[in-house]
C-alpha cells in the first residue's frame, strides 16, 4: 500500500474510507497511526477497539487490545504525540481484513460525525483528556482478557470516548463513561458468577 498521506484535519469516516480503498494492498499498524495525524490518539483508540463489535475468531480481542494498552495510558499522562515500539508499528494487516472490518462500521461513524459537534467542553482539557485515557486503560486490560462475551461493552465504550476526544464532543463522552460504568458491573457480576461456581464445585467434591 502507498504510504497513507497525513492529513491532520481528516474526520475518523475519511481515515476509514482511505484505509478500505484497496483490499488487496497491506498496511502497517505505523502507517495507521501516522495517518491519524493530531487526531492519533482518538482516531487510532477508536480503530483498534470498534472491530471488536464485529463477530471475530477468537483471540482477536487480545491482538487488538495491545496497541490500546499501548497508547491509551499515554493519553492518561498527557502525552503529546503517540509512541509504539517497533515491533509492534512494523506488523502488517490486510487490506482485505480492513475492508471488511471498517466498511461495516463506516455508515454507522459517518452518523455519528453527522450528529455530533463540540459541546460540554468542559469535560476535556488537560484533566479531562486524562480521565478518559485513564478509563480505556481500564478497559483495554479487560479487552486482552480471553473472557468469552466481556469484551463488547469495554470495546463499545472506547469507541465512543474515543470519538468524542476527536470530536470534542462532551454528550458522547458522557454516554462513553456509562458504557464503561457497565461494563465493570457486568465483569462484577461475571466474577461474582464464576467465585460462587467454584464454591459450588468445591463443595460437591468435598461432599463427594
Amino acid at each position: 500500500m502507498v504510504e497513507p498521506q497525513t492529513d491532520r484535519t481528516a474526520s475518523i469516516s475519511a481515515i476509514l474510507r482511505e484505509l478500505c480503498a484497496d483490499p488487496n494492498a497491506e498496511i502497517t499498524v505505523g502507517q495507521i497511526v501516522r495517518r491519524c495525524g493530531r487526531r492519533a490518539f482518538g482516531a487510532v483508540l477508536f480503530l483498534f477497539s470498534t472491530p471488536n463489535l464485529l463477530p471475530l475468531p477468537p483471540g482477536s480481542s487480545t491482538v487488538l487490545g495491545a496497541p490500546l494498552v499501548l497508547l491509551a495510558p499515554q493519553v492518561s499522562i498527557g502525552v503529546q504525540a503517540p509512541w509504539i515500539p517497533k515491533s509492534v508499528a512494523s506488523r502488517r494487516i490486510k487490506g482485505s481484513a480492513l475492508a471488511a472490518t471498517f466498511g461495516r462500521m463506516l455508515p454507522v461513524v459517518e452518523r455519528a460525525e453527522r450528529f455530533s459537534r463540540p459541546r460540554l467542553s468542559f469535560l476535556f482539557g488537560p484533566v479531562g483528556d486524562r480521565l478518559i485515557g485513564l478509563v480505556c486503560t481500564l478497559l483495554a486490560l479487560i479487552l486482552i482478557l480471553p473472557i468469552f462475551g466481556a469484551n463488547m461493552l469495554p470495546a463499545a465504550a472506547v469507541g465512543v470516548l474515543s470519538l468524542s476526544l476527536v470530536q470534542r464532543d462532551g454528550v458522547l463522552a458522557l454516554i462513553g463513561y456509562l458504557l464503561a460504568a457497565a461494563s465493570a458491573g457486568v465483569l462484577v457480576l461475571m466474577a461474582g458468577a464464576a467465585v460462587l461456581s467454584v464454591q459450588k464445585l468445591l463443595h460437591l467434591f468435598g461432599a463427594a
